[in-house]
């Protein structure tokens, strides 16, 4: 049985082609991507050790292993922490057998004060379950019609995979679904996240389920809307992740195009260019 460490490795190892790594490619090969003995060499591991990893033998590499790891596979910045997170679940910091508190809710006056700065361009604070903790009126302007403001404790990711009408405003409704699966990896806590997920689960059905096992990080790309009124809404997303205490993010939505911005003025009802398009 595989673990999530083991999952990301060969999946990452299969995403890479060798050239990209200036090394030379071996012919027709049955399998894509990397091989197993050209990331070992590069990690400066045994293959033997390495197949051990990824098939879930060996739970608990050194941290100066999982950082062979992040050299040998050229990880980034983000997908650095993500394989930390995932050798830390994987090698044993099990989740408490009893509920834990849920996240906090609150925002602090700071980040409530830069939201209201952020008026009335669409923004909200959130946290990697999905919660949506504070938000402009930009933002309710855009998504009142989704129905995902509806519920007292908003959530994003309960909305996409549980709300019929999740796929018909988010024509992109995979790549959304991909994203919120994802970023359940990297929750306030990796209790918070595990209980989320079992509490999830029954009423999101395999759509979810099967996307807990992805742990490479989907593609960004623009978000797309299909707003009843202003039609198709195209958006370029900043997320901008608060101290860690905070375990928040804010994540700001800008125009991809100038017929996103034009249309979101007259969705307020206004004239002017307050909102432009980011190229």
């Amino acid at each position: 049985m595989g673990t999530p460490l083991g999952d990301f490795v060969r999946a990452k190892r299969d995403s890479i082609q060798p050239e990209s790594l200036g090394l030379p490619e071996h012919g027709r090969r049955r399998s894509p991507g990397l091989r197993r003995s050209d990331l070992a060499a590069r990690a400066g591991i045994s293959v033997e050790y390495l197949t051990r990893i990824e098939q879930g033998r060996d739970r608990n590499p050194s941290p100066a292993v999982v950082t062979a790891l992040a050299d040998g596979l050229s990880l980034d910045a983000a997908e650095r922490d993500h394989l930390r997170y995932l050798a830390k679940i994987t090698g044993g910091a099990c989740v408490s057998h009893t509920r834990p508190e849920p996240p906090g809710r609150e925002v602090r006056p700071a980040v409530r004060e830069i939201v209201r700065l952020l008026e009335p361009g669409p923004a909200f604070v959130t946290n990697r379950l999905g919660d949506v903790l504070a938000y402009t009126s930009g933002f309710e302007l855009v998504m009142r019609a989704s129905g995902l403001l509806e519920s007292e404790a908003p959530n994003l990711t309960r909305y996409v995979f549980t709300d019929p009408r999740a796929r018909a405003f988010f024509p992109d409704w995979d790549q959304v679904a991909d994203e919120q699966a994802f970023d359940l990896w990297l929750g306030p806590s990796v209790e918070a996240s595990e209980w989320f997920k079992a509490d999830l689960a029954p009423a999101a059905g395999q759509e979810f389920t099967r996307r807990l096992h992805r742990h490479l990080p989907p593609p960004q790309v623009p978000l797309r809307i299909d707003h009843p009124e202003a039609r198709e809404l195209r958006w370029r997303r900043e997320r901008l992740e608060l101290p860690r205490t905070d375990a928040q993010d804010l994540v700001v939505l800008l125009p991809a195009d100038d017929a996103t911005a034009r249309a979101v003025e007259r969705l307020r009802g206004q004239g002017g260019g307050t909102l432009r398009a980011i190229g």
